[in-house]
């Protein structure tokens, strides 16, 4: 074993103690905590907007899902002659009207229309006696098709079900705000305490995974938001329409899953990043990542479902998938990297202990 004595020693100074190493870790903790409270702070603002914004893909799929039902709706309620009619079923593809099936009795009608106007009279029409009783049987009704707009459809709306949910719902949103606002500065100073424990030549590294790893997770967040919560949706409702059940969302539940599985996905995209530096301090190989790759993929797939909320196959594939590629990204990230071949100086070997 190689020696260096401590008047000798290049590293001492950047040498710390269990107890120091617990007081750094607290230390940017507290940073990190604290820029998410100034994000938190900023996102009370944007709350309302914010709410909005991730409120568009549930009212987006519930718009599909309740036009695909009154098509259905068409198809099954309408009188045959009527079912080939471009013009109605138009109103459900173009115009955005969904049809509601009701029956009136015409009897009533009369007897309101003479209540209205006594001295009207229609031709060819023998109208009762306003008093007159009247025994109906279905099939003196009149059927008839009322038509209201989607946009203006009650099952549209995202519910509360208590006094204080809206309230929570507002504290929420701009906790989601506030994180990805401080996810920067919270990175900086995770990343800061890693630094602590590296040797100088190693610290340099921190610059570089920094921006990587902010990207990524952002990267994550929005492939999340934009691209699986689609079909999520449409899975979620496939499975509803088949029990024949409605759909009516409550907005909290809602607001959970939007936070945790961009939260997952981005927590999940740091996976090459991960990599690199383990394979910069010397704890795996490039080699080891090759051999081991279907461990890894296991692994992937147990995080995948442990990350992925909704519990679906949909969301559990789409994050499966790309962690797949970002395993084998990283494994090129090795590669490609020239400082992946540096030797560690003999300092630090010698500070190490390595002969």
């Amino acid at each position: 074993m190689a020696e260096t004595r401590d008047e000798d020693d290049l590293f001492k100074h950047t040498a710390m103690t269990f107890g120091e190493h617990l007081e750094e870790l607290r230390s940017c903790l507290m940073k990190a905590v604290l820029s998410l409270t100034v994000g938190f702070g900023i996102g009370l603002w944007f709350a309302p907007t914010i709410v909005q914004w991730i409120q568009s893909p549930l009212e987006i799929a519930l718009k599909e899902f309740y036009s695909q039902e009154a098509e259905e709706y068409l198809d099954t309620h309408l009188p045959p002659e009527l079912r080939d009619d471009k013009s109605i079923r138009n109103l459900v593809t173009k115009e955005g009207m969904i049809p509601q099936e009701t029956f009136v009795a015409p009897g009533e009608i009369f007897k309101q229309l003479q209540k209205k106007y006594p001295q009207a009279v229609i031709e060819g029409v023998d109208l009762p006696a306003a008093d007159a009783p009247q025994e109906l049987v279905k099939d003196d009704l009149i059927r008839m098709f009322l038509w209201t707009p989607l946009a203006e459809d009650d099952r549209l709306k995202v519910e509360s079900f208590n006094v204080q949910e809206s309230f929570m719902i507002y504290i929420k949103a701009a906790f989601l705000a506030g994180a990805l606002l401080s996810s920067p500065f919270a990175f900086y100073f995770l990343w800061s305490f890693v630094a602590a424990g590296l040797y100088p030549h190693e610290k340099k590294y921190i610059h570089l995974f920094l921006p990587i790893s902010v990207g990524l997770f952002l990267s994550g967040a929005a492939l999340a938001f934009f691209f699986v919560f689609p079909p999520v949706l449409s899975f979620f409702f496939a499975i509803t329409k088949s029990m024949n059940q409605g759909i009516r969302p409550r907005i909290s539940e809602w607001l959970s899953f939007v936070l945790m599985l961009p939260l997952g996905f981005g927590i999940s995209f740091q996976l090459p990043l991960v990599m690199l530096f383990l394979e910069r301090i010397r704890i795996f190989t490039v080699e080891m990542y090759v051999q081991k790759w279907r461990i890894a993929v296991l692994l992937m797939a147990v995080t995948s479902m442990v990350l992925s909320p909704g519990g679906d196959p949909y969301s559990m594939l789409m994050m499966l998938v790309p962690l797949i590629l970002l395993y084998f990204s990283g494994i090129w990230l090795c590669r490609a990297l020239p400082s992946s071949r540096e030797p560690i100086p003999l300092e630090a070997q010698a500070y190490a202990g390595v002969d």
